[in-house]
């Protein structure tokens, strides 16, 4: 979708009513005070919203006072350090790193290399004048890092009269990174909300064994990689959200998704065990061949039953001991997250103490002793899911693919989720995330997600950001990275606003964009940003010169007047789709389901009749075309227009070409309406035909409508002379 950002409206702005000082703070802490909306026109921040924002971020800011001593302190604070808390800096360059010391100290400054090697920095000439800070009178030292630094994680140590005065982390990132590892210069895959797609020994949700199989089957007719939904943990009692997009956490992996036969113990449980969870698969089980919504509750119910016996039956040593390697690799983090499950379910029918709110406290560490064997459950679970996850990947690669699995990275959490309590410091608190207003959701979003606050982040060391992406690329081949955009900045509402009421906070993009780059670079994965919507012009260019693969939507690539963009006009650095999981598949969009649904749920805007001429004109306007290029028949059926879309994305340059697996069966209805809650039933819907019959696993090898879309996927890619 072409970005509106940056146009010259002949509209008035309007009139601002932020104080200069109050304009310069925010400016300071890279909060927006004004900003461009999708029509064109330049938008001022209210006062409110800026002071609310500021108070997130710890800073009052209702008095003149106020405003000047926090301008006081912005100043002071680098001088308040020897060393910055953290230094990010891409590979090649040689960027400075400033000391600040007691004046007249002797001060040196080393690079500590991943392996132990020390290196000394060479010193520049600084001409800052001595200043006293806190009454101390204190001088500024700058260093220069060298261009040859390898890739990787390593420190900073600075040493004042001798004595080892701070040691901070540093990371040199890669420049860029390569593009994906095909056999060929392009490929293609097949996109898949994993809990949809169910076999008959599924547990009513499709999980890691079906995944398996699912990457064998499409591995075997050539495909690249299977993109699947975040599969981020989610509340491990009670009421499971719904949404993969607003998990508990983004690092662990939700267990709904393990297959209890597949874990190796399962095989040796006694004769009542195993009935115990064959019982319990019963329950669920039947709900495989029923077209109604996926009963996540029902599912992990039965699960947790099953999963309790297999947990209590003995484990051989080597078992025990890649347990227990599992839990030392995966550190307090994994403890944590485990206690907070562990919490969960004891109060799950109340509030908690007001002394569990802080996990470092000694109540919490006692809790933490009383608690241990529900924790040993809960990171036993990570670890059988890790282990399934693996598999999958395993068999995705050995059915020919050149990338795997894919992974989603959702943009945030839930606001009471175990990521908010184990590191409450790394959140702003007050602030739901979301997006203005747009030509799609033109009341705007809020998503009930805090951000990161970009403070914390760069204290450190962007922990929080390369944990989660480590931990997700473990068994993924590539990541998509919802609204990349979050790298740069995000909409933040106050508690208590609108939506349209927020405004952007900017985070530095060189680091969060470095941190994903290193440790995708040291799992050997490809990123891809999903940069639909509002994006500043240059943030495409920025990405695609660091290697990061952007996202284009058939249905969004159009040219300023409106028609569709042309084949050739499409940017090469994408994962192109027809679709996505936000609107209805192809049988539906051309049916204008996203209209009917829109009308029926009260979301529109515009007039029904205007909203569907509007979708009257994409569709003649897109069928017009693929008669151009030369892809569609005068009278073609459902599956012929469906697959000529799909050559049409094959036909761009595009590196990367997803096949959703809804359209591949014939699904018209959307897995997610935005603007919806529970009048909706969002994430829940089972794979189904176009006659709205459930779809299985064993199902999709011999379906006629799948294989023949994937032939004429892998027809147009032959016929094209760049896969030569």
């Amino acid at each position: 979708m072409t970005s509106s950002l940056g146009r010259q409206s002949t509209m008035p702005a309007q009139t601002s009513e932020l104080p200069d000082e109050l304009r310069h703070l925010a400016d300071s802490l890279g909060i927006a005070t004004e900003f461009w909306d999708y029509t064109g026109v330049r938008r001022e921040a209210s006062a409110a919203t800026i002071r609310g924002v500021l108070a997130a971020l710890g800073i009052a800011a209702d008095t003149d006072d106020e405003i000047a001593r926090a301008l006081e302190d912005l100043e002071l604070a680098p001088w308040r350090e020897v060393l910055p808390p953290s230094v990010i800096t891409p590979e090649g360059r040689e960027p400075e790193v400033r000391a600040h010391v007691p004046d007249g100290s002797a001060v040196t400054v080393a690079v500590v290399l991943d392996g132990d090697d020390v290196r000394e920095l060479g010193q520049r000439e600084d001409d800052a004048a001595p200043r006293y800070v806190d009454g101390v009178r204190t001088g500024r030292a700058t260093f220069v890092l060298p261009p040859d630094l390898p890739v990787g994680w390593h420190e900073l140590v600075a040493r004042v009269d001798g004595t080892e005065a701070a040691r901070v982390p540093l990371a040199v990132t890669p420049e860029r990174l390569p593009e994906p590892a095909l056999a060929t210069t392009r490929g293609w895959g097949v996109m898949a909300q994993l809990y949809s797609v169910r076999s008959a020994t599924s547990w009513g949700i499709g999980d890691f064994a079906d995944l398996a199989e699912l990457t064998s089957l499409f591995g075997d007719l050539g495909a690249d990689f299977l993109l699947v939904n975040p599969l981020h943990a989610a509340e491990p009692t009670g009421h499971m959200t719904p949404s993969p997009y607003l998990p508990v956490t983004r690092r662990f992996v939700n267990p709904v998704y393990v297959r209890p036969e597949e874990i190796r113990e399962a095989a040796y449980l006694t004769g009542p065990q195993r009935a115990l969870v064959d019982w319990a698969a019963e329950e669920v089980r039947t709900a495989n061949t029923v077209n109604s919504p996926i009963d996540r509750d029902a599912v992990w119910s039965a699960k947790r039953e099953a999963l309790g016996v297999i947990h209590a039956a003995p484990r051989s040593r080597s078992r025990q001991r890649a347990l227990e390697r599992f839990r030392a690799e995966e550190g307090q983090g994994l403890e944590d997250f485990a206690l907070w499950c562990a919490l969960h379910e004891k109060y799950a029918d109340s509030s908690w103490p007001a002394e569990l709110r802080d996990v470092g406290s000694p109540f919490v560490a006692n809790t933490r002793r009383q608690l241990a064997d529900r924790i040993d459950f809960y990171v036993w679970l990570q670890w059988v899911a890790d282990e399934q996850l693996a598999a999958a990947n395993r068999e995705a690669r050995t059915a020919g693919m050149g990338l795997g699995i894919m992974q989603d990275l959702a943009v945030g959490v839930h606001p009471d989720g175990a990521d908010t309590w184990t590191d409450p410091d790394a959140f702003a608190h007050g602030i739901g995330v979301g997006a203005p207003p747009d030509m799609y959701n033109q009341q705007g979003q809020n998503w009930s997600q805090p951000p990161w606050r970009p403070d914390s982040l760069v204290r450190t060391a962007y922990a929080p950001l390369r944990q989660m992406v480590r931990t997700v690329l473990r068994h993924a081949g590539a990541i998509r990275i919802d609204h990349v955009m979050g790298l740069f900045r995000l909409w933040w509402i106050p508690e208590g606003m609108g939506a349209d009421e927020g405004t952007y906070v900017r985070y530095d993009h060189d680091a969060m964009v470095g941190v994903v780059l290193l440790e995708a670079a040291l799992a050997g994965a490809t990123v891809i940003g999903e940069d639909l919507g509002t994006v500043e012009p240059w943030v495409r260019g920025y990405l695609e010169d660091r290697g990061v693969l952007g996202t284009s939507v058939l249905w969004f690539e159009k040219d300023d007047d409106g028609q569709p963009l042309r084949p050739e006009q499409y940017r090469r650095g994408v994962l192109a789709t027809v679709n996505t999981h936000d609107l209805p598949p192809v049988a539906g969009y051309l049916a204008e389901e996203h209209v009917d649904l829109r009308r029926r749920l009260g979301l529109l805007t515009q007039p029904v009749e205007e909203v569907r001429a509007e979708a009257r004109q994409e569709r003649e306007r897109m069928v017009a075309r693929l008669r151009e290029d030369g892809i569609l028949t005068e009278d073609p059926t459902e599956r012929e227009l469906v697959e000529a879309l799909h050559v049409y994305v094959v036909r761009t340059p595009a590196v990367l070409v997803g096949v959703s697996l809804t359209d591949a069966v014939g699904e018209r209805r959307a897995q997610n309406q935005p603007g919806t809650d529970t009048e909706y039933p969002n994430w829940k819907l089972p794979l189904a035909d176009g006659a709205e019959r459930v779809v299985m696993v064993e199902d999709l090898p011999g379906s006629a409508r799948l294989v023949s879309l994937v032939d004429a996927v892998r027809d147009a890619f032959g016929e094209d002379d760049r896969l030569a």
